[in-house]
């Protein structure tokens, strides 16, 4: 059940009752837990608006509210604040069906259920994945399967790079400089190289640049040879980034990169020129703004097609949106992209406004990942750090701190175990941020069975997991009618665990996977004060129940909580 749009409505007939007409309420979550669990700030503005003073219109909305079952206080504060207090039957009912649903631990699913294309990571063609390609993988990832978990119908596009002006380079340089060995038994690193020395000389040499841009031209044109060369290129490139996808558990449903749209470029600008949205200026179409708004202040045109013919992003992103409108009947796109890119995205969902497109597009920015200085994390020579390298960090050095803090693990479990820790302290440490912030990356709080880290809340759930070894139990077999909240330790856990339906569907709703990390530190930390307060497989018979549930429902909100975050969670560290 989502508890707080219950309550908010419940709120809202009981001040609605009051005032004698309809009203909406929305609550907010007390600071100070000694002043109740919500707060209604909305009296205030409703009195103001006629004409009375705050507190003499909370005090009968207040005494309206402590008739509700659910409420076990609701008391006037301050100018007109309302402070209300949950009924411990009210949160232990929540507790007891969230226990009884071992799926979905509560999570009701969405009334309506939207087709939503997530489009992220996106590397390109013919270039090893990098620090810089982190974000938008793990966090677009996360957005499709919180997505999914809530009920929609999500696809997850792979909008890779795979046509441009560096095929051309390429073409010519591996005449030119390649090497069939090297290309055959390292693919990438080969091209990487090639790309170098053939970018290089195109600058200094006009006649090489010159064929490069000829080469381009006939793979655009579907020359037989050059659509092989460049068809190798592609596969080599996806041998590569399938790996690494592998390794951090991301899949997609479609890989519709930019060449798949080509033949659709020419009708795009003919639309927007025949629409008038777009005009010719000094031989170049472009998309302008009006300079009273605030796309039109930046004074920067959205260009579609540059003087000598070319296309570019922009035409493919519009091309992008109406294929996924047509073909693919989505109610909605989003684009999990760098922040530095708003701009752009302002301009594209303009142009497809203007086009009238009534999909949903949004732009799900995030920041960048620094170096313990606080510049762009680099290797010590200045280059960017490779993916695969930054994952193979990870785990040497989730495997060395488990030997330090786990003796109890032998190798073989310490090598099964480094990849499931070190890939997933990564992930958390990316997602637990607001992701529009930039974060410094910080190895030795990454890689940490203490505090709001990955291997933090992994342990967790290994040490719930490991109570119901302990007693012989299967989580998923308790079934009890009631439980019992007499200790603080209990019942502060088990309101925190009655929000896990309402966090999961606000992260979702907003795009905003931090939220969930936000709840799962949360009830560790409670679980952990709960399981030092009050004994478990010890207690009486009635005591006892109450506690597995409580201990079964922290250990699945975790796991499904870990999974929605695309992390693993162990049941033995």
């Amino acid at each position: 059940m989502l508890v707080v749009p219950f309550l908010e409505r419940l709120c809202a007939a009981g001040v609605s009752e009051v005032l004698g007409e309809p009203t909406t309420i929305a609550l907010r979550a007390a600071k100070d837990p000694a002043h109740g669990d919500f707060q209604i700030n909305e009296i205030m503005a409703l009195a103001k608006k006629r004409g009375k003073s705050p507190r003499s219109l909370a005090e009968p909305v207040a005494e309206r509210l402590r008739r509700e079952a659910v409420f076990a206080d609701a008391q006037v504060a301050g100018p007109g604040f309302i402070n209300l207090r949950l009924h411990h039957d009210f949160i232990a009912r929540a507790v007891v069906d969230a226990v009884a649903d071992a799926k979905r631990a509560g999570v009701p699913q969405v009334p309506q259920a939207m087709r939503i294309v997530v489009d992220f990571s996106s590397p390109n063609i013919a270039k090893q994945m990098h620090v810089g390609h982190l974000r938008s993988t793990i966090i677009g990832d996360s957005l499709c399967r919180m997505l999914r978990f809530v009920g929609h119908d999500v696809l997850g596009d792979n909008h890779i790079g795979d046509w441009g002006t560096q095929f051309g380079l390429l073409i010519v340089g591996m005449r030119a400089f390649g090497d069939e060995a090297a290309l055959q038994k390292e693919p990438i690193e080969e091209l990487e190289r090639v790309y170098k020395l053939a970018s290089a000389k195109a600058k200094e040499d006009e006649t090489f640049a010159s064929e490069a841009r000829a080469e381009l031209a006939k793979l655009q044109q579907g020359d037989a040879d050059n659509r092989a060369l460049w068809t190798r290129f592609v596969d080599a490139t996806r041998q590569s980034v399938d790996v690494i996808y592998d390794r951090l558990g991301v899949k997609f449903d479609l890989w519709l990169g930019e060449s798949a749209y080509q033949d659709q470029l020419k009708d795009v600008v003919d639309l927007l020129l025949e629409k008038d949205i777009a005009r010719v200026d000094q031989g170049a179409v472009c998309v302008f703004f009006d300079e009273n708004t605030e796309l039109g202040k930046n004074k920067t045109p959205f260009i579609i097609q540059k003087q000598d013919g070319a296309f570019l992003y922009s035409t493919t992103d519009i091309a992008t949106v109406l294929y996924r409108r047509d073909t693919l009947h989505a109610d909605a796109s989003v684009y999990v992209v760098d922040q530095r890119q708003a701009q752009h995205f302002k301009q594209l969902f303009f142009v497809m406004q203007k086009l009238g497109v009534t999909m949903e597009l949004t732009h799900v920015g995030f920041g960048t990942v620094l170096g313990r200085d606080g510049t762009p994390l680099k290797t010590r020579d200045g280059s960017v750090i490779k993916l695969a390298d930054l994952l193979n960090e990870a785990e040497q050095r989730a495997a060395a701190h488990m030997r330090e803090e786990s003796p109890h693990l032998n190798e073989q479990d310490i090598a099964a175990l480094s990849p499931v820790v070190g890939i997933g302290a990564v992930k958390y440490a990316d997602l637990c941020q607001n992701r529009l912030s930039d974060y410094r990356f910080d190895w030795e709080k990454l890689i940490s069975f203490k505090g709001n880290a990955g291997p933090y809340l992994q342990y967790a759930h290994a040490r719930v997991a490991a109570i119901f070894r302990k007693a012989e139990i299967e989580p998923g077999s308790l079934q009890l009618s009631s439980i019992t909240l007499t200790e603080d330790a209990e019942l502060t856990l088990a309101k925190s665990l009655m929000r896990f339906a309402d966090v999961v569907h606000e992260a979702a709703r907003n795009f905003q996977p931090h939220l969930v990390c936000d709840h799962l530190y949360a009830i560790a930390r409670q679980f952990s004060a709960f399981y030092e307060a009050c004994p478990v497989l010890k207690a009486a018979d009635n005591a006892r129940q109450s506690r597995l549930a409580l201990c079964a429902l922290t250990a699945r909100q975790l796991r499904i909580g870990l999974d929605l975050l695309g992390i693993a969670a162990p049941d033995r560290m």
